[in-house]
């Protein structure tokens, strides 16, 4: 395999419930070429979902390394936060702004050659910030629109998070052509100016996906993308994202689907926090 783009090696993960330890991943090694499309299965509690919020520097791991583009996602293990809502617990829902691919309140601007050398930990912990944003997109179960902005608003939000406000001014035109363009591409043209509540469960799901490639992600990440779908709108979801991926599209998507996995590039089957 060439240099794969993501690539995990020894990865372990454990939460802490008062004062029992539960591991959820136990040394995982996994490579992910670019354009394949890579399914990670396993049975509930195996480590699916925790592996793809690793991978993708959504939560932080006790020990092991994520590379991305042979950059480390994380600091030395030694100098690791390990975010205290899910160091006690299992993973927390992810924040609804991240699910294009963005942190609130996310420092994406770049750091001073003097600050990298000073602080390297600071130095990566805003440079997976800034993957997040620009090189991560993220589709989830639940879609996590804001209910008050409308469709076209909503896919615009990655290209306004952790930039400067004139920057954002400059290039507006040029985003609501792309965020229209996306829209467009899956059959929701006429619905630009709807509000989610308006929408159906697959319209906000393909809302979520057009908000997700906004800012033209390396990588798409997609947890049970249609798990809160009907099974006509779950296919015609994983249509979309099959011919995303055809297109070229990296994607790696948690699935308990036998029949969805056996259409993937690749399956990451995961046994109690291992690869099988």
């Amino acid at each position: 395999m060439a240099d794969p783009i993501l690539r995990c090696e020894g990865v372990h993960k454990t939460y802490r419930l008062g004062r029992t330890e539960l591991p959820v991943l136990r040394g995982v090694d996994v490579r992910i070429a670019a354009g394949r499309f890579v399914v990670i299965t396993g049975s509930s509690g195996s480590g699916k979902s925790t592996l793809l919020h690793v991978m993708s520097g959504l939560d932080v791991p006790q020990r092991g390394q994520v590379y991305f583009r042979r950059q480390p996602l994380f600091e030395p293990e030694s100098l690791r936060k390990i975010p205290k809502g899910r160091e006690e617990g299992f993973a927390t829902a992810v924040e609804p702004a991240r699910g294009g691919g963005v942190r609130a309140g996310a420092a994406a601007g770049s750091t001073s050659h003097g600050a990298m050398l000073g602080q390297p930990h600071r130095f990566l912990e805003q440079q997976r910030d800034h993957w997040l944003n620009t090189a991560f997109g993220f589709v989830f179960q639940f879609y996590h629109l804001l209910p008050e902005c409308d469709v076209l608003e909503n896919v615009l939000l990655p290209a306004m998070v952790g930039r400067p406000i004139s920057h954002w001014l400059a290039d507006r035109c040029g985003a609501e052509t792309r965020a229209r363009t996306l829209l467009e591409r899956v059959g929701l043209k006429a619905r630009l100016r709807h509000r989610p509540n308006e929408l159906s469960g697959g319209e906000r799901q393909r809302v979520a996906i057009c908000r997700a490639l906004m800012n033209e992600p390396a990588v798409l990440f997609a947890d049970e993308p249609t798990g809160n779908l009907d099974a006509k709108t779950g296919r015609e979801i994983l249509d979309l994202l099959r011919e995303l991926n055809r297109g070229g599209q990296t994607l790696v998507m948690v699935t308990h689907d036998r029949d969805l996995a056996r259409s993937a590039d690749e399956v990451v089957h995961l046994v109690d926090g291992r690869v099988e």
